[in-house]
């Protein structure tokens, strides 16, 4: 079998259960040696565990790879510098991180908590930036010192984020923000062989059983079962490989077999009058613009587009 990850060095976040198990599995099958990184937490995020870690890199060593363990705090940034060492002083460098890991804290806006908010933008950005930094003080102490890197960090997004969703406010603003994040910091990380892309997962995991869309039936034992997470793994270990060297600031939607680009913000259709709006006229103006304008997409990332008539 192509290993197509042989002989890469990979740290996952949040690679305990879900998304982020397959990913650090289909890694080390494709040849990577893996940081399984997972603080073993509750969806909200309380409590700790260093179990499901363990158990993935059980499985991993079982079928020949190489795995360590790793407990680190994501969202701490000393503890994310301690994960990035992790990976360099046991396997002797870093060329793929994986960020992960994410909790859930979800309601509707008008009663949200400031620790909802909080808990929940400090696990997916703060953990999302933390690692990212120390991994690319890494790389571009490796280039400035003239080595070659050819490193790769895949984040992790969501439709929710980047289309929206009812009740995940906190949720859905810290992915969005990944999304900026990812497409920002590929442009900064560049010069020093990094690129930088993200997925926005569609999967039948913890974080999503809730969802109606999700709650299909689970197929027989013979049947592709498009919700299983382990179908967005193949794309990470693609991205992770050296033959994505051009991708990089994107954002892919991936679910079952179902692959595609998500689209980001654009300028549409425009009017300049040069010079000063005075406000009672923009009425018809803003009015027109947004009658010209596709609608937002939905959860599915598809446009609604509404129905022609005669």
């Amino acid at each position: 079998m192509i290993q197509i990850c042989e002989g890469r060095i990979a740290i996952v976040t949040g690679a305990g259960r879900g998304i982020g198990r397959g990913h650090a599995i289909e890694l080390a099958r494709q040849g990577a040696r893996v940081v399984v990184n997972d603080i073993g937490a509750e969806v909200d995020g309380e409590g700790s565990s260093s179990g499901p870690a363990h158990e993935v890199v059980e499985e991993i060593h079982g079928f020949g790879g190489e795995a360590i363990a790793n407990g680190e705090d994501v969202s701490d940034f000393d503890g994310a510098g301690r994960l990035i060492n992790c990976a360099i002083d046991t396997f002797g460098g870093l060329d793929v991180l994986v960020n992960n890991a994410g909790i859930l804290r979800d309601r509707m806006l008008v009663n949200m908590t400031i620790e909802e908010w909080d808990a929940v933008v400090r696990v997916h950005l703060r953990g999302t930036f933390a690692p990212t930094r120390w991994a690319a003080g890494y790389w571009r102490d490796r280039s400035k010192a003239g080595e070659v890197n050819d490193a790769r960090i895949i984040n992790t997004s969501s439709s929710s984020g980047i289309y929206g969703n009812i009740g995940q406010t906190n949720y859905g603003a810290a992915k969005a923000g990944i999304a900026a994040f990812t497409v920002i910091a590929a442009k900064e990380l560049g010069r020093y062989g990094v690129t930088v892309n993200a997925l926005a997962p569609g999967a039948r995991t913890r974080m999503t059983e809730n969802l109606q869309r999700l709650r299909a039936a689970t197929p027989g034992a013979d049947e592709f079962d498009a919700r299983s997470p382990d179908n967005v793994a193949p794309l990470v270990a693609w991205l992770a490989s050296v033959e994505s060297a051009s991708i990089t600031g994107r954002v892919f939607n991936v679910a079952g077999g179902r692959l595609s680009i998500a689209e980001g913000w654009h300028a549409g259709p425009v009017v300049d009058k040069g010079d000063r709006w005075e406000p009672a006229e923009l009425g018809p103006v803003v009015l027109d613009l947004v009658s010209k304008a596709p609608p937002n997409a939905e959860m599915s990332g598809l446009i609604p587009w509404p129905e022609k008539t005669d």
